[in-house]
């Protein structure tokens, strides 16, 4: 072969080499999946307790219905009955010590998310009831008129 084909394969030697070498170097020896071979993941042995002792944000809306049971009464019969309390609420992280922690949410983008009117005919999304955001008594928010926690379907 000429020298201009192996001047090019060489860089890419090189190139390979030095990071198999960074690697060896980098990457900590207990990190990836242990049992299933050289297979990489984001685990690593040495921090497992680490990640135990860290403070869950998310508690559940079991968590919430501890306390509030008549807010998780209503909703479950609802048509958000599968929505997490935290999606709206935020998340749980410090309550009760601290209530403040949770913001409610109750901005028109939230609803929006779920309730803005799509035309896909073949997404299952389509099967929630939704508005034109535009046209719908714009600018008020929809708590005002919606109760969150068991809307109805005749109000939509």
């Amino acid at each position: 072969m000429k020298r201009h084909v192996w001047r090019p394969l060489y860089v890419v030697i090189g190139l390979v080499a030095f990071i198999l070498v960074f690697r060896f170097f980098y990457v900590p020896t207990d990190f990836g999946v242990q049992e299933r071979g050289y297979t990489f993941g984001y685990h690593r042995l040495q921090n497992e307790q680490e990640w135990k002792d860290y403070p869950a944000k998310f508690k559940g809306s079991a968590y919430c219905a501890e306390c509030h049971d008549e807010n998780a009464t209503s909703i479950a019969e609802s048509g958000h009955g599968i929505i997490p309390c935290e999606d709206c609420h935020g998340a749980a992280f410090n309550h009760p010590e601290d209530p403040e922690t949770l913001s409610i949410d109750r901005g028109r983008d939230l609803c929006l998310r779920c309730h803005s009117q799509l035309l896909m005919p073949s997404s299952q999304r389509n099967d929630l009831p939704g508005i034109d955001p535009t046209g719908h008594n714009a600018g008020i928010e929809c708590a005002d008129c919606h109760n969150p926690h068991n809307p109805s379907l005749e109000d939509m």
